[in-house]
């Protein structure tokens, strides 16, 4: 660390110390540790100072010291984000993780969702209302995270992404002032928060529609690896004929003997009870199934067993690739991919944007694909101190590379990695040069970054 970056974290932690009362500051120790831990533990970022909010003032405060001292900033939610752009590495990390609060107003159908809320915060708000929430597929993502940057998630076909569901905002800018974007106040800012991630400033608060879901069918289906030519082939169709009501998402795991299988996890979120069952039934006919098993379920459980899953601590990388269909030559680089699988805890998971999601038109957000697509997520994930570490970033890269010749020029940038230079390029689609001007008019110094 340069004189000059010590002198900055000086006077940074002199003025926090004035302002952060009810909260925490801390360079080292337990809360220092509990700030910079991140769903990623291959991250190896360490922050100068991690200041951990009581309250929305606590974080204009930061932004304020920020602003002063001119030390690089983070902004920790959830600390989902693979890459770690939630550590700000001998910055300043701003985490929000205890800021939780979600408030429910069953009449309107609108929750009010804190800055560090997850989506299981929400959905477990919600449940006991009879209402639910467009969120991913995770429980422990950060809401505003995942929402600003997109949202693919099992009701996306019939409620469009989490983003699409995004009402208002309360924004902390580069300047220190609080803005409640909306449709009628600063619009352009709130066109820009719905798909162009955590660019334009601090979100302490969002309200997001909720919705009436009184079926909600979801479960597991599993096919034996010598069935995914078969299975995937089939699956194309039952893509292409999809309803809204329908989302399927699907793609390779290790079994539970180890072998790969191909797995699908459809949900159904229509009033129909009964045609979601035939609708889901249609999936067994793909092939023999190894295990079927869909029933009525809550969101609060859907996104637990991928927590489950997928937990924090564990290693990973993950690449992805958008495309328009599941060509043969998609299904070819997929099966593939199951058969050199390096690790049993990696997975592909392919999501679906249809229906409702791609019926918004690509200019009313900042989202930059619009049209009917599939959004495959490559995750190689492995233990700490496992020593094939390289092997398993290898097995990402190659399907990134056998997908190439099919994909769509851009991304899903809530998954892009800081190299993959070809695809940010291109992930804003028609709406780069709109959101470059937002940027320059309520961030022109790059303070978020």
């Amino acid at each position: 660390m340069s004189t000059t970056t010590h002198q900055q974290l000086g006077r940074l932690t002199d003025t926090l110390r004035q302002t952060i009362r009810a909260g925490r500051m801390a360079t080292t120790g337990p809360d220092y540790d509990a700030g910079r831990t991140i769903w990623n533990g291959a991250v190896p970022a360490r922050p100068g100072v991690v200041v951990r909010c009581a309250d929305p003032a606590e974080a204009q405060a930061a932004v304020l010291a920020v602003r002063e001292s001119g030390v690089p900033l983070a902004v920790r939610g959830g600390g989902h984000d693979w890459a770690g752009r939630s550590l700000s590495d001998g910055g300043l990390t701003i985490d929000l993780s205890g800021l939780r609060r979600v408030t429910v107003d069953p009449v309107t159908e609108v929750a009010e969702v804190s800055g560090g809320a997850t989506a299981a915060d929400l959905v477990t708000a919600t449940q006991p209302f009879g209402l639910t929430a467009a969120t991913g597929t995770a429980g422990s993502v950060g809401m505003a995270g995942l929402t600003l940057g997109g949202g693919y998630g099992p009701l996306s076909g019939r409620f469009g992404l989490a983003l699409d569901n995004l009402l208002s905002a309360d924004v902390v800018l580069a300047d220190g002032t609080v803005v409640t974007a909306d449709a009628e106040r600063e619009p352009d800012l709130f066109w820009a928060l719905r798909g162009g991630g955590g660019n334009f400033g601090l979100v302490t608060s969002m309200r997001v529609r909720l919705h009436r879901v009184p079926t909600l069918l979801s479960g597991m289906v599993l096919f034996p690896w010598d069935q995914a030519g078969t299975v995937l082939a089939g699956l194309s169709d039952v893509l292409a004929e999809s309803t809204d009501e329908l989302t399927v998402q699907f793609g390779v795991l290790s079994g539970p003997d180890g072998r790969p299988v191909v797995f699908l996890s459809p949900t159904w979120s229509g009033d129909d009870a009964a045609a979601g069952e035939r609708a889901l039934a249609r999936l067994d006919t793909l092939g023999t199934p190894l295990l079927s098993r869909t029933a009525p379920t809550t969101m609060p459980e859907m996104l637990a067993a991928i927590d489950a899953q997928f937990p924090f601590g564990r290693h990973v990388e993950i690449r992805s690739r958008s495309v328009p269909s599941l060509t043969s030559a998609v299904r070819d680089a997929l099966s593939l991919a199951g058969s050199t699988l390096t690790s049993p805890h990696s997975a592909v998971s392919v999501h679906s944007l249809h229906g409702a999601a791609a019926r918004v038109p690509v200019t009313e957000t900042a989202f930059g694909n619009r049209d009917p697509h599939l959004m495959i997520e490559i995750i190689a994930l492995w233990e700490p101190g496992d020593t094939r570490a390289a092997d398993h970033r290898a097995w990402a890269g190659d399907l990134t590379g056998a997908l190439e010749p099919d994909a769509l020029p851009g991304g899903y940038p809530n998954l892009l990695g800081d190299d993959e230079v070809a695809q940010i390029a291109h992930a804003y689609g028609p709406n780069t040069e709109r959101l470059l001007a937002v940027k320059r008019r309520f961030d022109p110094d790059h303070v978020f970054r």
